[in-house]
């Protein structure tokens, strides 16, 4: 295991050997194959359908997976699914979810897809990666999975099976006997042939590939990304990149003895790359528990106990998870419990402390994007860990501080601490970030690092520090929302003359969307009414804003443009005044300021000259990623 400290062990393990010879296996099933042949009886999976600590469980050795996957992919196979056709699962968190993972990036290219997207946004994926077989959700109490992906079907023609899993067979027995009477009915007007999971794949060879491997590094995933205008963007992944991810998970803390809780879905990078590749690669236990992770019924309730059962070595979270499980007490032995990693979007100070306090339980905060294959950073678990900063690049993974012109030419390289747009080059940027060769386009420099649309700066230690978006991408606890989506449903309304969508500070999200309109000349709709008007337009339900306000002029730039800083500048000192009065605070925002190296900084002054309590401001504001200050103190706390 490598113990990286600083950059100069970085470059130490790079020069030590190439990193074609860091592993062997050239496919994610050779990669299976092998763990399989290594710790053929330890647990590979495990799921959970309900929370509870003694709730029904399902479990999967490596030996039992491998012949899953076998299964599945010589199904998908015989379905006609070739190297270059697209298999797309929309599923919730179950043991289908890795098997079908696995599966389809063997027989074809998998595509994993947001069950939550509605079916409009579902079918205009499907088309956009031409899907031929999608898996999916039976019809089930308490979901409308199958009922959207049946619409959506409708709007896909290139679908020609639909395979449908069951969740029927992780109740217990008496549950079981109900489904039958209250499962929901659906009439089918797709022409998708459809196939029952489990019995398909029985009839499956378990014990090897009837078709043989492909080991040319292929894409072999398209994951899409969280925040688009119109359909969101599909990029495009190698198998090569995928197995980096989890050499650098196991290269840096995980071994077959460990126990990974993962309540993130399946469909997200940082559950199938970071978490699940890293436990493909060292054999270690990947636990899932509920179909919706941690919005399931009772999981931050349970989590504790959960982190008992299961004797979890490493928890998985997001900052907005961290916030709720603050809010539980610490009420079972989690002594085994080494670290809880922290991704897709930063945590706040406070919350940081306040965790690692209460639970005794380190955070390592890592950075990574779909675009890249996700991983690109983390503080490292054997070194100094700098609390808001992404940490240090993995080995191989090389980052550097640009200004770029649209083309993506580089004008020049920043300096020491000084902000610009975060660029990544490792083996997880390909040659084409996306599927559609259009958005390609200023993608990545000339000599190939792929520009993340992240604004960030290199400390002398050469720790990574996020401090804007270059995209303007709204994060709202780790999922990314393009404010696009919510202007273009504002201007929609006939009233609006421009809109502009942000994020504004949230003490739990990190950031929630926010908008600003202003109307055209004589209108008088209100803010409820554009609200309710854009409920109707928008997919996602965490893309609604949760605050809109009409001004009589929106900021501008010389040029005409919308001038976003301005409105975040007005977001921050709004939220921020109303959590101080809130929270009985004599004080208020004086102004927001752009520091060189912090970002959007809010300044404080004192009401009627009232005492500074700088203890109680740091524990109200420190929840919220905008940093503080007072006024006359440009150091501040």
């Amino acid at each position: 295991m490598l113990k990286i400290r600083t950059l100069a062990d970085k470059a130490a393990v790079e020069a030590e050997a190439d990193i074609s010879q860091r592993w062997s296996a050239r496919s994610l099933y050779a990669q299976l194959t092998e763990t399989a042949g290594k710790f053929p009886d330890r647990p590979a999976i495990s799921f959970q359908l309900k929370s509870g600590p003694s709730d029904k469980s399902a479990s999967l050795s490596w030996s039992a997976f491998h012949a899953e996957v076998t299964r599945a992919a010589n199904m998908l196979r015989r379905l006609g699914v070739g190297p270059t056709d697209a298999v797309a699962y929309i599923l919730p968190n179950g043991l289908e979810a890795p098997i079908a993972l696995l599966a389809g990036a063997t027989a074809g290219i998998v595509n994993p897809i947001n069950p939550m997207l509605n079916a409009e946004t579902i079918a205009g994926i499907l088309r956009d990666v031409d899907a031929k077989v999608v898996i999916s959700l039976a019809p089930f109490p308490k979901t409308d999975v199958a009922q959207k992906v049946g619409e959506a079907l409708e709007h896909a023609p290139s679908v020609k099976h639909l395979i449908q899993v069951d969740l029927k067979p992780y109740l217990g027995f008496g549950l079981s006997l109900a489904v039958p009477f209250i499962r929901p009915k659906i009439a089918v007007r797709h022409k998708a042939e459809i196939h029952d999971w489990h019995a398909a794949t029985r009839r499956e060879n378990a014990e090897r590939l009837d078709f043989e491997d492909d080991l040319d590094d292929r894409v072999c995933a398209y994951f899409h990304t969280g925040g688009t205008t119109g359909l969101p963007k599909i990029a495009q992944h190698r198998a090569s990149g995928i197995l980096y991810n989890g050499w650098c998970g196991t290269s840096y803390m995980f071994t077959e003895k460990d126990v990974l809780i993962c309540p993130l879905p399946m469909f997200h990078v940082l559950a199938a790359y970071p978490v699940f590749m890293s436990c493909l690669v060292s054999g270690a236990h990947f636990v899932m528990v509920t179909p919706q992770g941690y919005r399931g019924e009772g999981v931050f309730r349970n989590f504790w106990k959960l982190v008992e059962r299961w004797r979890v070595t490493f928890m998985i979270m997001v900052p907005t998870a961290a916030t709720r499980l603050m809010q539980v007490k610490v009420d079972a032995d989690v002594s085994t419990l080494h670290f809880a990693i922290s991704g897709s979007a930063a945590m706040p100070r406070e919350l940081f402390e306040r965790f690692q306090d209460a639970t005794g339980v380190t955070i390592l905060e890592g950075y990574g994007m779909t675009e890249s294959t996700c991983l690109i950073s983390i503080n490292p678990p054997h070194g100094e860990r700098k609390i808001g900063s992404v940490g240090l690049p993995f080995p191989y993974s090389h980052v550097r501080i640009l200004h770029c012109d649209a083309s993506g030419a580089v004008l020049r390289e920043c300096g020491v601490d000084e902000v610009g747009e975060i660029c990544v080059m490792n083996p997880g940027v390909g040659p084409e970030i996306y599927t559609d060769p259009a958005k390609n386009v200023g993608s990545r420099t000339p000599d190939g690092y792929l520009r993340t649309g992240d604004l960030g700066r290199i400390d002398a230690d050469g720790y990574i520090w996020i401090t804007g978006r270059a995209k303007d991408l709204i994060i709202r606890g780790g999922h990314n929302i393009d404010p696009a989506l919510i202007e273009e449903a504002l201007m929609t309304h006939p009233d609006v003359a421009f809109a502009g969508a942000i994020g504004q500070p949230d003490r739990n999200a990190g950031e929630v969307p926010a908008a600003f309109v202003e109307l055209v000349g004589g209108a008088s709709v209100t803010a409820d009414e554009l609200l309710a008007h854009v409920r109707e337009r928008i997919a996602e339900h965490a893309a609604i804003p949760k605050h809109v306000e009409v001004m009589a002029e929106l900021p501008k730039t010389a040029v005409g443009k919308i001038f976003k800083p301005d409105l975040r500048r007005l977001s921050v000192k709004r939220v921020y005044d109303m959590a101080l009065e809130k929270g009985g605070i004599p004080a208020r925002v004086s102004r927001v300021v752009e520091d060189k190296r912090l970002g959007l900084v809010a300044e404080l002054e004192p009401v009627d000259g009232a005492a500074r309590d700088d203890a109680a401001i740091g524990h109200l504001l420190g929840a919220f990623l905008t940093p503080w200050r007072w006024a006359d103190d440009a150091s501040g706390p």
